[in-house]
């Protein structure tokens, strides 16, 4: 039984625990808040065994295995590192960190005490993916020539909430563009070109972004992402003649076509009772009883070239936050 904490007690922490429970061979041991009432409360609703009011006292608690990280992102590197150095195993939330140099500390630490560590991408994990690079590996649809791929909705402008304040890595790049960005490298590795706009809101972050990819072997990509409308938010993956459209909301799609000029030529479902943090559960949960140290499905190598490219994306639309300097 691999017994997990969860630090954050937020809304994506609650989404987490209700897909925790329908794994097997895990139990949700504790969870750690600032507030210890806000603790209690998520302890409760998410049957959690124990509810701490700090990140350091659920760090040191000996009965934990794995800890996930559900902070706003310019937490996560430290909140990784507490939890790396008291000798837990950590998933963390995405974007990994704020930027390619606290992602490399966080690695360090991961190696330097011997522990799991993985970013919790868990749109690699789902049926949809596995089967979609079984296409592409296939030959079905030929050499990608063209990936387009968006995400976007309407938030309500709140200049202290999480998706609008500097302070609390705010943006849209960060937040939701990172899921186009990873279709791309996990599809055709790091982009060998990157050009990047953005929209720069009153309170500093990026409200919206564009990026156009290309790689040496001539394919490329256009990807787009906002916080200020609502989008169709599908991706598209085209070979010469045919091409895979991953049906909205493509990051967490339970349905996906293949496609030719005249229309879908095969459909593929695929039914579950999950909200989709489960298979990155169990993706947790079996490279720490294989003893990996990460996962081979969603390695630190690739974790650490996917914020490169965000890095080089910052650069170009001048998008910095305080944990730049």
């Amino acid at each position: 039984m691999i017994k997990w904490g969860i630090i954050g007690c937020g809304k994506i922490a609650g989404k987490f625990a209700e897909d925790f429970h329908k794994v097997e061979g895990c139990e949700l041991y504790g969870v750690a808040s600032r507030s210890i009432d806000k603790a209690i409360r998520f302890a409760k609703v998410n049957k959690a065994h124990k509810a701490f009011g700090s990140y350091e006292e659920l760090a040191a608690d000996e009965n934990i295995d794995v800890v996930y990280i559900a902070t706003p992102h310019p937490y996560h590197k430290d909140n990784t590192i507490l939890c790396l150095e008291n000798k837990k195993h950590v998933l963390c939330e995405k974007p990994f960190a704020m930027n390619a140099g606290e992602v490399n500390e966080m690695v360090n630490a991961a190696k330097a005490n011997d522990r799991f560590l993985m970013e919790a991408i868990w749109t690699q994990f789902f049926p949809y993916m596995k089967k979609l690079k079984e296409i592409i590996s296939n030959g079905e649809i030929g050499d990608i020539k063209m990936i387009e791929a968006d995400f976007g909705f309407h938030a309500k402008f709140d200049a202290s909430s999480r998706l609008f304040d500097p302070d609390l890595g705010g943006g849209a790049l960060l937040d939701i563009g990172i899921y186009p960005l990873f279709l791309c490298h996990t599809l055709l590795g790091k982009p060998d070109e990157i050009s990047s706009h953005a929209t720069i809101g009153k309170t500093g972050v990026d409200e919206s972004t564009t990026m156009n990819l290309k790689w040496r072997s001539g394919a490329m990509a256009s990807l787009n992402c906002t916080i200020l409308a609502d989008t169709k938010t599908v991706a598209k993956i085209y070979g010469p003649d045919k091409y895979i459209e991953i049906n909205s909301r493509w990051h967490e799609s339970k349905s996906m076509s293949i496609n030719d000029k005249n229309g879908q030529l095969e459909v593929f479902t695929f039914d579950d009772d999950y909200r989709g943090y489960a298979y990155e559960i169990m993706e947790v949960n079996r490279c720490i009883s294989h003893k990996n140290r990460e996962s081979d499905r969603l390695s630190l190598d690739f974790s650490r070239k996917l914020i490169e490219s965000m890095d080089i994306i910052r650069s170009q639309i001048k998008l910095t936050y305080s944990s730049d300097h």
